[in-house]
């Protein structure tokens, strides 16, 4: 085992100018810095890995219900990595996170059911060792032959792992010769698994849904195809200032629903009754309506909202103008929802980060399918991003994932990404030019 290497710290591309309308040369210059210190990291394909123990870094954060796994899109991202180290004679150990247990054992949040989608997946056997570190699973990995898969429990059993604690760092990176980070979802952590240990194993490379997500998202911050709007949501708008910021000098419109749009019309002297509003969000709010005038950007907020008294009396659900004082907006209305999809008609290059409502509830769900199968209907010939968590289950929801160029495995990685920071998990990775390899 090596001493840590040192890693650059986390940047921004910065704020950049806006040329003239029309003239669009500021999307050529614009940086997208995960991508480019990507460029010098290994890669999954530059390992010498037959017969050797790789450790892989991945996202198994999926949702369980009565012991069985609803929705295998964060299985199915990785599986392109751990079949090629599989073929490859690899010794394939898997680790991941699931929830937030606090540093404690949960046995609600285990990774065991997984275990046996991932081999259903792999079609292949995988073994399943009840903890991350220590005696025991020392000797499960001793054990695992070439091509064989064993997955470990929950990286966050232990507090030491979102502690980004060196010892911890040190027991996983024990177990292996080499290691793979395809938890692109993951990868905005500072956490011990994603950031340490590859500062501390001899090489850490990139997977393949890794170097995929980074280049898709990407290519929105590289000369995007204009019209590009940019539709946002969920709830708060701190989460959105910093891709706000870094997109607006590209973006040519940008629709504005779900709870945050709530503080963008208090901000303009809309009354919003019991909505969630805070008086912060509506000074960011305003904030970001006059950098967008700045800089020729329309703004689409709702007109028309669906309203209730609260999320739980769905039928009581009706459409108003003003918000009453004792009742909350929960969705789009029918008018707005026709305004929203006019506004994405068109466009080459959408980035949808966000629901327009409580999509969940039946009732709240129709401002977010509407945007869903408005952003589907762009397709083939505009490239839209849908950004993970609540969007990419929105999109798999109304079926609209096959529909659109790329759904995010990421919900805050791909937001930090594309707000112009490199993600620390990328930082952390082996450089190329140390093995001689060709970082062009």
């Amino acid at each position: 085992m090596s001493s840590e290497r040192s890693t650059p710290a986390s940047g921004s591309s910065g704020d950049g100018g806006r040329d003239p309308r029309g003239a669009r040369s500021v999307a050529e210059g614009r940086a997208a810095p995960t991508a480019a210190v990507l460029r010098t990291k290994l890669r999954l394909q530059d390992l010498e890995i037959a017969g050797r123990t790789v450790l892989v870094r991945a996202d198994l954060n999926v949702p369980i219900e009565n012991g069985a796994v609803t929705d295998d899109t964060r299985i199915m991202g990785t599986v392109p990595t751990l079949r090629y180290l599989q073929r490859a004679g690899a010794r394939v150990v898997v680790m991941s996170h699931r929830g937030r247990p606090g540093g404690e054992r949960n046995a609600e949040l285990s990774l065991q059911p997984i275990a046996t989608v991932l081999a259903d997946r792999l079609d292949t056997h995988v073994e399943f060792v009840p903890d991350c570190v220590g005696p025991r699973v020392k000797t499960a990995v001793h054990d695992v032959e070439p091509g064989r898969v064993l997955l470990l429990e929950n990286l966050r059993f232990h507090a030491g792992e979102t502690a980004n604690d060196g010892d911890f760092a040190a027991a996983l990176a024990d177990l292996a010769d080499a290691y793979v980070n395809d938890a692109f979802g993951a990868s905005h952590r500072e956490h011990a698994s994603i950031a340490r240990v590859p500062l501390t194993v001899a090489e850490a490379a990139a997977g393949d849904l890794l170097h995929r997500e980074v280049n898709m998202l990407s290519r929105v911050l590289v000369q995007p195809q204009p019209p590009f709007a940019l539709v946002l949501g969920g709830a708060k708008v701190s989460d959105k200032v910093a891709i706000i910021g870094n997109l607006l000098p590209l973006i040519d419109r940008m629709l504005i629903g779900g709870a945050m749009a709530n503080a963008f019309l208090a901000a303009q002297g809309r009354e919003m009754g019991a909505s969630l509003a805070p008086k912060e969000a509506i000074a960011q709010a305003s904030e970001v309506l006059a950098s967008a005038e700045v800089a020729d950007v329309e703004v689409v907020l709702p007109e028309d909202l669906v309203v209730a008294p609260s999320i739980g009396q769905p039928d009581r659900a009706h459409v108003v103008l003003q918000v009453p004082p004792d009742e909350m907006a929960l969705d789009l209305g029918p008018e707005t929802r026709g305004r929203f999809a006019a506004a994405v008609s068109g466009a080459r290059t959408v980035v949808w980060n966000g629901p327009m409502g409580v999509f969940e509830t039946s009732e709240f769900a129709e401002g977010t399918r509407s945007m869903a199968e408005s952003i589907a209907a762009l397709a083939p010939g505009a490239f839209t991003v849908i950004g993970g968590g609540d969007t990419a289950a929105a999109a798999a929801k109304f079926s609209i994932s096959n529909h659109v160029s790329h759904v995010s495995t990421g919900g805050g990685a791909s937001l930090d990404l594309l707000s112009g920071r490199i993600l620390p998990g990328i930082s952390a990775l082996t450089d190329r030019e140390m093995y001689g390899g060709d970082v062009g």
